[in-house]
């Protein structure tokens, strides 16, 4: 699948989704608000006991309409939150839940990108990269095109997260929507970037069922996990 037909695709499938409410847009039709606050504060509580604090800045790729931005944004000092997404429907349903919470005295950044090159950031400027049920949606060459760039707008020190869903078999796509990947080509991808990527062991004994990796940059100064 081209990157372009899948932003395309993508995109449509969020006008859907989110005309049948917030939750089903970023969880899936059968998505409850349950769903929606348990799944967010899953992400937020793992981040959290895994290197996130306050004065760090965080780039949130694929942020959708914040089910666990919102907590992050809420977290982190002012202005340190910056949420991207290819979806102009689901950035619209983020501002709504940035007011319902509350949270405009801390002047999270949204944009809405058309790839993930990440061209419009800085240099060296986030500490913690994150991207949740992302690549779990995302043919090879969008992951390929992430990889590329992000270590340029890594802080020293800082890390990129994302969840993927792994296969020990082949790998396969399932309705253009669902990508599987085998995690030793993922990590041999990020190598290829100039980056060490780990399987997130603790998260994999979680209830998630995607997988998760880290990736740094080599002979940067480690977080604390």
């Amino acid at each position: 699948m081209q990157t372009r037909d899948h932003i395309s695709y993508y995109c449509a499938i969020m006008r859907s989704d989110i005309s049948r409410g917030p939750e089903a847009a970023v969880g899936g039709r059968n998505a409850s608000r349950a769903s929606w606050l348990r799944l967010g504060q899953m992400q937020f509580d793992y981040l959290l006991g895994h290197g996130l604090e306050p004065g760090m800045r965080m780039l949130d790729i694929g942020c959708g309409n914040l089910r666990a931005g919102r907590l992050f944004i809420d977290y982190l000092d002012a202005g340190d939150y910056y949420g991207i997404d290819i979806s102009p429907d689901i950035l619209l349903a983020a501002l709504e839940t940035i007011a319902d919470y509350d949270l405009q005295a801390k002047l999270p950044r949204l944009a809405l990108v058309k790839d993930l090159k990440l061209g419009f950031l800085p240099d060296h400027s986030f500490d913690v990269v994150h991207a949740h049920s992302v690549f779990s949606h995302s043919p090879m060459e969008v992951i390929d095109e992430c990889l590329q760039h992000v270590g340029r707008i890594m802080a020293p020190g800082g890390f990129f997260d994302f969840t993927f869903n792994a296969t020990a078999r082949t790998e396969h796509h399932v309705l253009r929507e669902d990508f599987y990947y085998r995690p030793e080509t993922l990590i041999a991808l990020a190598a290829r970037y100039r980056l060490q990527a780990r399987v997130s062991e603790d998260w994999e004994r979680g209830p998630h069922p995607q997988s998760k990796l880290r990736l740094t940059q080599p002979d940067a100064p480690s977080v604390a996990t």
